[in-house]
């Protein structure tokens, strides 16, 4: 085969055999027609640690962070972004969320925060992306937000704990 139209390089059989939906059968990108796929209920739980100072900890849990409800915002933020996911990422299909959760819990091993996301729809398509959208919004706002306090802090293990739904079934990171 010839090389695909934005690397150059060698190109094996998209369309099919590779299995990489995104791509035409020229590997030109595209947005998967899901238009005959079944609705079906579909959940996607994702995680992230932001890692920080243990006195960083302290002073948002005793409300002493300077920009105010941490948490209670960066949890908000999670939410708007899981709602904005195919605004941010190509070829996303923008989807009706049914449930858009996003929880924050102080993680004493790390030091740091958890950030967890829920997401939920009744679609032809999943919600991985929007609970992963979610986790990484949430985090970037803690790190914002408490940035004047740390400098040093860092966001990691950003990753799908589980998924249900959809063709492929239920999956769970780990299994």
């Amino acid at each position: 085969m010839t090389g695909g139209p934005i690397t150059g390089g060698p190109m094996t059989d998209v369309a099919g055999e590779a299995g990489l939906t995104h791509l035409d059968e020229a590997g030109r990108a595209r947005m998967v027609d899901v238009s005959d796929k079944p609705q079906t209920d579909r959940t996607a739980v994702a995680e992230g640690v932001l890692h920080c100072q243990p006195e960083t900890v302290e002073a948002v849990l005793a409300g002493h962070a300077p920009k105010g409800a941490v948490l209670t915002t960066a949890e908000i933020a999670g939410i708007m972004g899981a709602k904005r996911t195919a605004e941010l990422i190509p070829l996303c299909h923008p989807l009706f969320l049914t449930k858009a959760k996003v929880t924050i819990e102080p993680e004493e091993t790390a030091p740091g925060f958890r950030v967890r996301a829920e997401t939920r729809t009744n679609g032809p398509t999943g919600v991985e992306m929007e609970a992963l959208t979610a986790v990484s919004v949430a985090c970037l706002t803690l790190y914002d937000m408490l940035k004047a306090l740390d400098r040093e802090m860092t966001i990691d293990g950003i990753r799908l704990v589980s998924k249900s739904g959809g063709r492929s079934g239920d999956w769970r990171a780990g299994s």
